[in-house]
């Protein structure tokens, strides 16, 4: 999960509206950010480990002038921390080429060793996404020597064609062509999200815009056309206009956690609003907790990507909604911190609990979903703490059991608190007094009531069924092996180890969602 941004204006440089896109991506990355811009002739870039706001500076709007630009905002799930993986990333042929990436690739073993041994090049990075990058500068290369350097238009697109044809996996980019202009593209099964957004400029003509959420769009009076189809290319050449290109056959099957928990609930993905789809998932869990005729006080979400279940839940069961958990929203989201010993720093500053919400009372606490464990199991204990009488629990999703290969950093079993365990087992892992989880078809039917043309959502880390239909037990199990599986996941206790483990009174309460 990376948050990728550009736009390409025809009368103003564009680095402050990049800054201000990729400040409301945030939240899909906090590990590194970066910046490429183009004024016609000469590339700028500046990119760096941490945070929008510490990466860029005033002076860094000085020199990174050009009316088009991308930016990235990055969490590893393929690769190191270590800066030089933050993009974008370059190649200086054909055209010279930079491009930002969110996704992951499911055969770079096979792409890296053609790109370091059929065709020589050297790999600065362990990140697929410099793979990509190689690939589809072979295949440009490969169709400049087919059809000729005078239609760089023709060339590109024949490149993408050709690089959609060997790269698996799910992949939404954005690409800056010198001499050629903006590109964008998505992998032919849509798993990650793209749209692309206009504004009138003051020529007459428009500037165009591409986002990962269309969030990024309206702060800077862009209006959103469209999302990118699945297997199409978009390039907006430097003289403003926008080309589309179908090359390969798409079907749309977006990443069904998009709306659980990666994307803001003020995005339209796919068109399907994500808060809207959160309440439907609010309606069905409701059911549940219902028929399980458990006597609940109050139903207190844990903040914030939780809230508008809760809401809907409560609504639903006639159950008094309260915010009994406070968060310090100084504080970046845990799920994606950079190392598992982070995160637990991280967490023990993130919330703090209202006793008077708690004291004498049986809650219902809904989180958006539970991946890992510790982190709800340490509320638990904060509510207990607070003087709570009883704590159920209720997940938003259904049990995480399987990998994540789209871009998502969930790529090993061994992590996930539901792997091997029945509801019961994890209850009693967590200390929940009962616990709930959303039933697959139900949250199926949230997303698809918002679009019902989409027939197949990749929900594999629940169901373990993988849309690109490339992904075996063996590639599974070499993934785990290797390196590009983060450090964060590999430094990560085993099953039975400490993190889940019994709390001890004493110890400082953990917080949102893992």
């Amino acid at each position: 999960m990376c948050g990728i941004f550009g736009i390409a204006n025809r009368d103003q440089h564009v680095f402050s509206e990049i800054y201000d896109g990729l400040l409301m991506l945030q939240h899909r990355g906090q590990d590194a950010a970066g910046m490429v811009t183009y004024n016609g002739e000469f590339f700028s870039e500046r990119k760096s480990n941490g945070l929008v706001k510490d990466v860029f500076s005033a002076s860094d709007a000085e020199n990174l002038t050009g009316k088009i630009g991308i930016g990235h905002v990055r969490y590893p799930t393929a690769g190191s921390l270590n800066a030089v993986e933050a993009q974008p990333f370059f190649v200086n042929a054909p055209y010279g080429i930079y491009l930002i990436h969110n996704g992951n690739l499911t055969n770079t073993a096979e792409q890296r060793k053609k790109i370091t041994g059929k065709y020589s090049r050297h790999l600065r990075t362990t990140s697929d996404s410099e793979i990509l990058l190689n690939v589809l500068a072979d295949k440009i290369s490969d169709s400049i020597k087919v059809l000729g350097n005078k239609d760089p238009l023709s060339n590109v697109f024949e490149g993408v064609k050709m690089t959609m044809e060997r790269i698996e996996g799910a992949y939404s980019v954005i690409t800056l062509i010198d001499g050629v202009g903006m590109l964008a593209f998505r992998d032919p099964n849509g798993i990650r999200p793209l749209s692309v957004a206009r504004r009138d400029a003051t020529d007459g003509g428009h500037d165009y815009a591409f986002a990962s959420e269309d969030v990024a769009f309206g702060m800077i009076g862009f209006k959103k056309l469209r999302d990118v189809a699945p297997g199409e290319a978009v390039l907006i050449d430097l003289e403003g206009q926008m080309h589309s290109f179908q090359a390969a056959k798409g079907a749309l099957h977006p990443c069904i956690f998009e709306f659980v928990y990666l994307a803001r609930p003020d995005s339209m993905i796919d068109s399907i609003s994500v808060y809207k789809t959160q309440l439907r998932m609010g309606q069905r869990l409701a059911l549940q907790i219902q028929a399980s005729g458990l006597e609940i006080d109050s139903i207190i979400p844990v903040p914030d990507s939780a809230r508008p279940v809760a809401l809907e839940v409560a609504k639903a069961t006639g159950l008094k909604y309260r915010e009994g958990l406070v968060k310090n929203r100084y504080v970046g989201r845990t799920f994606i911190m950079p190392g598992q010993s982070e995160r637990q720093k991280s967490i023990r500053r993130k919330l703090n609990a209202i006793p008077l919400e708690f004291e004498g009372r049986n809650v219902l606490l809904i989180d958006d979903s539970i991946v890992r464990g510790n982190t709800i199991q340490q509320i638990v204990q904060m509510c207990r703490d607070a003087g709570a009488k009883k704590v159920f629990v209720a997940s938003a999703s259904p049990p995480v059991k399987y990998p994540n290969v789209y871009g998502i950093d969930m790529p090993t079993k061994h992590e996930f608190i539901a792997n091997g365990l029945t509801v019961d087992e994890i209850r009693q892992k967590l200390g929940a007094d009962a616990l709930f989880y959303q039933h697959l078809d139900d949250l199926i039917w949230a997303a698809q009531e918002g679009n019902s043309e989409i027939e197949l959502f990749d929900c594999s880390c629940f169901d373990g069924k993988y849309v690109t239909g490339s992904v075996s037990p063996e590639y599974l199990e070499t993934l785990e092996q290797s390196s590009r599986v983060s450090k964060k996941v590999k430094d990560m206790p085993k099953p039975g180890s400490s993190w889940n483990a019994p709390l001890m009174v004493d110890q400082a309460p953990l917080a949102t969602a893992d």
